[in-house]
């Protein structure tokens, strides 16, 4: 009996059953989502994973991943006739993937056509420098009209990105040559006004050194007006209290003490180197006294001296013929009072000149010391007196006080201006 009929029938069979099994079987990826068409009719959606089918029916598969399609450049004419080239990105996902088979023939053929056309459509009711710089509201405005009309393909718009404007080469020459022109108006505006305020700031300095120059000047004026007083006062006093002192010397010089200060004097004036001498008075008489004086001629009546009293009743007390002498410590008081107020003028400049270089400390004046002013007598020690109160400004000192000699009765032979003068011999 012959098998070799029954073999090849079932061999046939068994690979009719392996094809048929192989078109049952359909493993579907985690990212993708089966459609299941039996005879041109759609029966269901298959999950990802091993899945088994009628062997009739066929399986679409479709992407859920979100996918990135591009936009091709185009040229675009704006509101204000420039031509420009732009182009974009778009960020789309299947959602339901029944209407993205059977509602659009290519969604991503029929999505990037929309998003060519609505950007052309939006930016032709735009500006060139809206457009420049409203990005934002081109890809929002673009992703809420693509989502609204890919709904219905079971698509969703998840971003639009304009990703490059690129006016054409004329537009872009007119546009460099206008920010060139902006940025030296700028330039122009910003060197205008630095000049300005270099003028404002020099004139403003020159003004404020004219017046420190001249407050400068009215202090030194001052200092040097109160010195020359204060020196032409002292000299004064000194001249005063010099022939005061020589008015007092001489009340009680006679006639032959006169006599012998007159020979000493023209000795003091034979030493000289002049040829000619004048005397101011008759040469005969004082040759005269000095005869009387020696005893060659008449005799001359002895005069008594003057006492205290009657010098005292005659040019007053020594007091007075003294006058107020300043002393140290009066002086040094004139001296403080003056530093204050160049201290003070000091700082009313200095505040000033505050809003401008800021506040900085003046150094003070460099004033000598008061006992380089008026040192103290020689031998004298140095005691730190009381300070009294300042005296009024230009008011003179007061006088000093003499001695108090009331307890003792040989003060007078001790304080030299109480000393009777030594008689003449």
């Amino acid at each position: 009996m012959d098998y070799t009929g029954v073999i090849v029938g079932i061999v046939l069979v068994f690979i009719v059953l392996l094809v048929l099994l192989t078109r049952m079987i359909y493993t579907i990826n985690p990212y993708q989502q089966g459609i299941v068409i039996l005879l041109g009719s759609y029966k269901r959606l298959i999950n990802p994973g091993f899945n088994i089918v009628s062997p009739l029916a066929t399986v679409q598969k479709i992407d859920l991943r979100t996918q990135v399609l591009e936009v091709p450049r185009q040229e675009v004419i704006t509101k204000d006739n420039s031509p420009t080239n732009v182009d974009a990105i778009i960020y789309i996902k299947v959602v339901d993937a029944p209407k993205a088979i059977f509602q659009v023939q290519d969604y991503h053929v029929a999505t990037v056509a929309l998003a060519q056309t609505t950007l052309r459509s939006i930016i032709g009711d735009m500006e060139l420098d809206e457009v420049l710089y409203n990005r934002e509201r081109i890809n929002t405005r673009l992703r809420d009209i693509l989502d609204e009309a890919t709904d219905k393909w079971g698509v969703r718009v998840d971003a639009v990105e304009i990703k490059e404007v690129d006016p054409v080469g004329p537009v872009k020459a007119a546009m460099e040559e206008q920010t060139s022109a902006e940025r030296q108006r700028r330039a122009a505006v910003l060197r205008a006004d630095g000049e300005k305020r270099s003028a404002i700031l020099v004139s403003e300095g020159q003004k404020r050194s004219r017046i420190l120059q001249a407050e400068g000047v009215r202090q030194s004026q001052i200092l040097e007006a109160e010195g020359a007083r204060v020196a032409t006062i002292l000299q004064a006093q000194g001249e005063s209290q010099r022939l005061r002192i020589l008015a007092l010397g001489a009340g009680t010089l006679d006639s032959k003490a006169l006599t012998v200060l007159s020979l000493d004097t023209l000795t003091s004036v034979g030493n000289g180197q002049a040829t000619k001498i004048l005397f101011p008075f008759e040469f005969s008489k004082l040759m005269e006294g000095a005869s009387e004086y020696v005893g060659t001629s008449r005799s001359v009546p002895d005069r008594p001296l003057n006492s205290l009293e009657d010098l005292e009743q005659r040019i007053g007390t020594m007091d007075s013929i003294l006058g107020p002498i300043p002393k140290q410590d009066e002086l040094m008081t004139e001296i403080k009072s003056i530093e204050d107020e160049i201290k003070a003028e000091s700082d009313e400049s200095t505040s000033m000149l505050t809003p401008y270089r800021g506040a900085k400390a003046v150094a003070e004046p460099d004033l000598p010391d008061a006992d380089d002013i008026a040192p103290p007598p020689p031998g004298a020690r140095h005691v730190t007196p009381a300070t009294p109160a300042p005296p009024a400004h230009g008011a003179p000192p007061p006088p000093s006080a003499p001695p108090d000699t009331s307890g003792d009765p040989n003060a007078a032979s001790r304080d030299p201006r109480r000393r009777p003068p030594p008689p003449s011999s």
